[in-house]
């Protein structure tokens, strides 16, 4: 049995090819699985549960059909949809996960994590997490209208990505010291996260230790997969 991780699909009603392959993947390859794991930004964005969209609806669709023919589904947060909550998982089946999270994979275990927390070096990014994972603010945005969120999100989409275009490339990256940090105190080897859209699996030296990080990349062009089962991890891009 292999089980499957994505990240970063950022389904959304204006990019349809992500959510037709979504479905394609959630009705053959996945449910042969073990388990998926989808470590973050499952959506491009969300307002709260009791708003999705069609696109959305039919991934929670795709989902629940998953989970309902027995392939368990665990959904991280991630910096776009953080405000998925207990309405969702029961319209999908799926179970959210705390972040970060030690899980532990045929005898392996191994630290999950969206990424984003690891950018360390973009510090307006930062404060800005820390504004919106804050749990008196998330209520007083779930008490707006739909329209005023769909609106204050559709702002914030436009102004994270001139904030991106306008910062160097390794700023948005992961930070060395902080992926040091997680590891060290995880006491893991392993270290799988979604986020930064740069798929790749890096080698490692912590404390005299070796140690990979595996970045799952996003859906924008193909579909970024790894699929781990007794033999280890190996990062897949599953063509359109």
């Amino acid at each position: 049995m292999t089980t499957l991780f994505i990240s970063d699909l950022h389904i959304d009603a204006s990019r349809p090819a992500i959510t037709r392959q979504f479905l394609s993947f959630l009705r053959t390859e996945a449910k042969g699985a073990e388990a998926l794991y989808i470590l973050g930004d499952l959506f491009e964005s969300w307002v709260g549960d009791d708003a999705p969209d069609p696109a959305q609806s039919a991934a929670i669709t795709g989902l629940h059909a998953l989970t309902s023919s027995g392939v368990p589904c665990f959904v991280m947060h991630g910096n776009r949809d953080f405000l998925l909550g207990a309405q969702f998982c029961a319209m999908s089946g799926a179970q959210l996960l705390a972040d970060p999270l030690i899980i532990t994979l045929y005898g392996e275990p191994a630290l999950v994590m969206h990424g984003d927390a690891l950018c360390t070096d973009d510090r307006a990014y930062q404060r800005l997490r820390s504004t919106v994972r804050d749990a008196e603010w998330q209520r007083q945005f779930l008490a707006l209208s739909v329209t005023a969120r769909r609106a204050l999100a559709g702002a914030a989409r436009v102004g994270s990505r001139a904030h991106t275009a306008a910062m160097e490339y390794a700023i948005t990256d992961v930070n060395a010291d902080s992926v040091a940090s997680v590891l060290r105190a995880a006491g893991t080897a392993m270290l799988l996260h979604g986020h930064t859209h740069r798929p790749a699996v890096h080698p490692l030296q912590i404390d005299g230790r070796s140690c990979t990080r595996i970045v799952l990349g996003d859906w924008y062009t193909q579909g970024s997969l790894l699929r781990w089962d007794r033999d280890g991890p190996r990062l897949f891009a599953l063509e359109r």
